[in-house]
């Protein structure tokens, strides 16, 4: 077995990004040169690089428990090392002695307790009868055995009526480490919460359509506002068209084989001639009216595309890769966010540039428009700039986050703008003011992603308080309140980092996504779970349909789900 500086590197890169480090990943990509390796990121299993550090670990332990004749003790070394203490000879050895004068010191116990004839399968511990395996194979109880000079501890673990149990704590970064603990703990550390029969909550194989055809991680989906079109976009430098209509379904014998797919390549010139960019697609956006999808692109081109599939105009003024990208609500200016620290609106007839805004100090993270000319921005230097077409200096300057500040939203009326920040808070701000409205400090680590409720007619109560949902890397969701800027509920099924979250069109449910690979839909009323599926890849984005009866999910192992909620 052997393992090329190309595959460690690709490790690594895919570790930054499952753990958030989304821009050191970028870095780190380009200065090794991950795209240009041959290396299908979609075969590669979540969390890969700590599996294979675990399994390191594990085979570490086993030398320490392996005597001079290359036999194995009789009893493990049962402390977990840490990955530094691995790689540490001198502590390996060290644990190494400490195993042996262990197993020297249970050696000698048994041997008094044979000559003074005690029963082979018992030992006599403070007056108490405590059953000892015998072998391996007495899987139903056992009994681990800690020993020195003075004292001896048993510890049994039975089958079938334990007051140990032992629990798989799914880890944030994607690991499985066992723990034992009391099983009254286990009750008091999280407490049993009541649902709908799990049977009935989950969405059935038959409801979920799996599309197939992306060749490595799909980060972004949307769909059209006017049709039943999905659009993805990918790592394998692609976005594609999915047909999810109901004739265009009924009329293929397998939808989840891609079979109703348009392929928009992200192409760059290459003398005379076009090759693939073998650059991320890294956003994406339909018109208001969805005829023209616009994607945004780590090769620093923007594109504009047909719902045929013809590219219409390409946009090239940013240096590096395009973050985010938006259009506004009139359909005739595009706005996206660089690496390069700026801001650019474009002319979305022409593909001229209108103006370009040089205000951050760092990659602009996010954009949003609060109406037709006026626009903020993010940036991982901590500010948020307020700007307007036209107008040379920023209107307004947001500064209050001590860490980068990830997503930005404008309320539906356009007054109020959320943001929230690897800081772990989430902010709401005015216009009328220059400090903050509300602080909200609940999650616990960064916040990913925050989105409005929908508000207007469309809405189920258009009288009702505006609703702020956030996602966070501490695998939570969280739905905010914000006439008192209070938190509604703490949604908390999933476990591991949650990346997206996406309202209803009419504001009855809540759909969320996490690395987890569930997908999951929450009432916003009561706060419960209603529906809930799990897929075969971490998912990156949730997303509803303007009928709001099917949510798409984008997923790391390069699939696209469907999932229908008439059925």
């Amino acid at each position: 077995m052997s393992i090329t500086s190309d595959e460690v590197n690709f490790l690594v890169y895919r570790y930054l990004q499952e753990s958030g480090f989304q821009h050191s990943a970028f870095v780190f990509g380009l200065e090794s040169h991950i795209s240009q390796s041959n290396i299908n990121g979609a075969l590669v299993p979540p969390a890969a690089l700590i599996s294979i550090m675990q399994k390191g670990l594990q085979y570490v332990e086993a030398e320490i428990s392996i005597d001079e004749d290359g036999m194995m003790f009789e009893g493990r070394y049962s402390e977990s090392l840490s990955l530094v203490d691995a790689v540490m000879p001198d502590v390996v050895l060290a644990k190494q002695q400490q195993l042996r004068e262990k197993m020297a010191a249970q050696k000698l116990k048994s041997e008094q307790e044979q000559k003074l004839n005690v029963p082979e399968n018992i030992l006599q511990n403070n007056d108490e009868e405590v059953p000892v395996c015998s072998s391996p194979q007495a899987s139903s109880t056992c009994a681990t055995i800690n020993a020195n000079s003075s004292s001896m501890t048993t510890t049994v673990v039975t089958a079938a009526t334990s007051t140990t149990s032992i629990k798989k704590e799914p880890q944030s970064n994607g690991e499985n480490r066992l723990s034992v603990r009391p099983s009254t703990e286990q009750i008091e550390d999280k407490p049993m919460e009541v649902d709908t029969d799990h049977s009935e909550i989950q969405i059935s194989l038959s409801n979920a359509t799996v599309l197939r055809g992306h060749d490595s991680e799909v980060f972004i989906c949307a769909w059209n506002p006017m049709q039943d079109l999905l659009a993805s976009g990918s790592g394998d430098s692609t976005a594609r068209i999915w047909n999810l209509k109901e004739d265009a379904v009924t009329s293929t014998s397998a939808p989840s084989a891609g079979g109703q797919q348009l392929v928009l390549r992200h192409c760059i010139k290459d003398g005379n001639q076009e090759v693939p960019s073998n650059k991320d697609v890294t956003s994406l956006d339909w018109n208001c009216d969805g005829t023209l999808l616009a994607t945004g692109s780590y090769d620093g081109y923007a594109r504009l595309w047909e719902t045929s599939g013809r590219l219409q105009n390409v946009l090239g003024q940013h240096k590096g890769p395009i973050f985010a990208l938006k259009w506004n609500k009139k359909g005739n200016y595009i706005l996206s966010a660089g690496v390069d620290k700026t801001t650019i609106i474009w002319d979305a007839i022409t593909g001229e540039a209108k103006q370009q805004f040089p205000f951050h100090q760092a990659p602009a993270l996010d954009v949003d428009w609060q109406n037709n000319t006026c626009f903020a921005s993010c940036s991982t230097d901590m500010s948020i700039h307020v700007c307007k077409l036209g107008v040379v200096q920023p209107l307004k300057t947001f500064g209050g986050h001590s860490n980068e500040v990830n997503a930005i939203k404008w309320d539906p009326s356009g007054s109020l703008l959320a943001s929230c920040s690897d800081d772990m808070t989430l902010k709401v701000w005015s216009m009328k003011q220059d400090n903050f409205v509300h602080d909200l400090r609940a999650h616990n680590k960064e916040i990913y992603t925050i989105k409005w409720s929908p508000a207007g007619p469309g809405s189920s109560n258009p009288n009702q308080n505006l609703m702020l949902a956030s996602a966070s890397f501490d695998s939570t969701v969280r739905l905010w309140e914000l006439e008192k800027g209070a938190c509604l509920h703490t949604l908390t099924k999933h476990h591991e980092p949650v990346y997206s979250v996406a309202f209803s069109p009419d504001g009855r449910l809540l759909a969320s996504g996490s690395f987890d690979k569930c997908v999951h839909i929450w009432s916003t009323h009561t706060g419960q779970l209603v529906h809930s599926y799990e897929g075969t890849g971490g998912i990156f984005e949730v997303c509803w349909n303007a009928a709001g009866n099917k949510v798409g999910a984008s997923a790391s192992d390069g699939t696209v789900c469907v999932l229908d909620l008439r059925k």
